[in-house]
C-alpha cells in the first residue's frame, strides 16, 4: 500500500489498530480528503483522544529540521509570550534564518502600538539568545498581517522550505489554513483546536516544484498552564476576541483571585491601580488578603473555578513568589493565563501559581 499521510494532523494513515497513531477505516481511504480517526472526530465532534506520544517525541521529530535547509518561522502567542517564546530555539533549528512571528493579535487592545511591541518583542528575542531576521504582528483568525509576511518568506526563503515551529496552541496550523485559503480557496486543510497535541508529525504544503511550507508539532512547554486543563476549563481560559482591560484600585492588604488558577496579594505599598488582562470569560474576584487562605478552600471550583471539578486534580498546587515592583510599569505575569500591569515605585506583591507555572515580571507590554 503507498504511503499515505493524515491530511489534519501530518501523522502516517495505517489501518491496522485503532490504539495507535494515524487509524483510519479502510473505507477512508477512498475519500479525497483522507483523515485519520482522531482528526476526524476532532473536526467534526470536538472530541479529543489520548495519544501514545511524549512530550520528548514532538521535540526529537522537531529537532530534526536543524540537519535540514531552510527558513524558520518562530510563531509565539502575543497573549502569552513568556510561555511560547523557546529559549532553545537555535538548538532545534540549527543555523537556518528565523523570522519572529506575533500571531494573535487581535486579541490585545486595540490602543496597543504595533511598532512598540515589535521593539519589545525584537528585545525578549535577543535577550532569550534568538537572533531574527525580521519581526511580524499578525492574527491568524482575522487574516491581519498575512500579506505582509508572505513577502517576506518569499524574499528570505531563497527557493528552500519554510518551517513553521512554536509552541503548542500558539496557531500554527491556523495560520497555514489561513495561508492555504488566500491563496488557493480551500478552507480549514489542517486540523485545529484548543487542545495541545494536535499537528503529529510533519505537514507539508507545496509553495513551488522544490520548496514546501511544513507544519511541525507543537513543542509542549509545561509553564503553560493549558496542559493542566480540562478541555471545558481551557475554552474559558483561551481568549477569542479583545481582551478589555479590568482595573481594581487596591490597598495593601487585598488579593485578587483569577478564577481559582492564580492569586495575587498586594503585601505592601501605597494604594494602586492593578490593571488586568485576561481572558473576558475569566471571573476575577477581590477580597481582604486575611481571609484569601480561607476563600479559597471553601470556594475552590465553584465560586473561584475554573478549575470546574474536572481540573481540580489535574492542577498542581499553589507555590508562591514575592516580587517588589519599582522603577515604572510592570507586568506581573502568570503564562497562559494573562497579566496584571502595575505602576508604582515602591510595592511588594506576592504571587500563587500552579507548581511548575512560573509567574514573572516583565517591562510593560502596553
Amino acid at each position: 500500500m503507498e504511503t499515505i499521510y493524515c491530511e489534519g494532523c501530518g501523522a502516517q494513515i495505517q489501518t491496522e489498530d485503532k490504539e495507535k497513531i494515524g487509524y483510519a477505516p479502510a473505507a477512508a481511504l477512498e475519500k479525497e480528503v483522507v483523515l485519520c480517526q482522531r482528526c476526524f472526530r476532532l473536526k467534526h465532534y470536538n472530541e479529543t483522544q489520548d495519544i501514545p506520544m511524549t512530550d520528548d517525541d514532538f521535540l526529537k521529530m522537531v529537532s530534526s529540521i536543524r540537519e535540514s535547509e531552510g527558513l524558520i518561522l518562530h510563531m509565539i502567542d502575543i497573549f502569552d509570550v513568556h510561555g511560547s517564546l523557546i529559549e532553545s530555539l537555535p538548538r532545534i533549528t540549527g543555523n537556518n534564518p528565523i523570522i519572529l512571528v506575533g500571531n494573535k493579535l487581535d486579541l490585545l487592545p486595540k490602543s496597543t502600538n504595533p511598532n512598540k511591541l515589535i521593539q519589545w518583542l525584537r528585545k525578549e528575542a535577543k535577550d532569550a539568545g534568538i537572533k531574527v531576521q525580521d519581526v511580524f504582528l499578525i492574527s491568524s483568525v482575522k487574516g491581519t498581517g498575512i500579506d505582509e509576511l508572505k513577502e517576506a518568506i518569499d524574499y528570505e526563503r531563497n527557493g528552500q522550505d519554510v518551517y513553521v515551529v512554536g509552541t503548542t496552541n500558539v496557531g500554527k496550523s491556523t495560520f497555514i489554513n489561513t495561508l492555504i485559503k488566500q491563496s488557493t480557496g480551500h478552507k480549514n486543510v489542517i486540523t485545529t483546536s484548543y487542545f495541545p497535541g494536535t499537528t503529529l508529525g510533519f505537514i507539508q504544503i507545496p509553495l513551488d516544484d522544490s520548496a514546501s511550507l511544513i507544519d511541525t508539532p507543537g513543542i509542549v512547554n509545561k509553564q503553560q498552564i493549558a496542559h493542566y486543563l480540562s478541555p471545558g476549563d481551557l475554552k474559558v481560559v483561551t481568549p477569542r476576541k479583545e481582551i478589555k482591560s479590568r482595573g481594581f484600585q487596591l490597598n495593601a492588604g487585598q488579593t485578587l483571585f483569577f478564577g481559582g488558577l492564580a492569586r495575587l496579594d498586594f503585601v505592601k505599598g501605597e494604594r494602586l491601580a492593578f490593571i488586568c488582562y485576561f481572558a473576558n470569560e475569566l471571573e476575577i474576584h477581590r477580597t481582604k488578603l486575611e481571609k484569601a487562605n480561607e476563600l479559597y478552600e471553601s470556594h475552590l471550583g465553584g465560586l473561584l473555578s475554573p478549575p470546574t471539578e474536572e481540573s481540580i486534580d489535574l492542577l498542581p498546587p499553589f507555590t508562591e513568589h514575592s516580587f517588589k515592583i519599582s522603577g515604572g510599569k510592570k507586568d506581573i505575569v502568570f503564562p497562559g493565563l494573562g497579566w496584571v500591569t502595575v505602576t508604582g515605585d515602591e510595592a511588594t506583591v506576592v504571587v500563587h501559581s500552579p507548581k511548575g507555572v512560573s509567574a514573572g515580571v516583565r517591562n510593560s507590554l502596553i
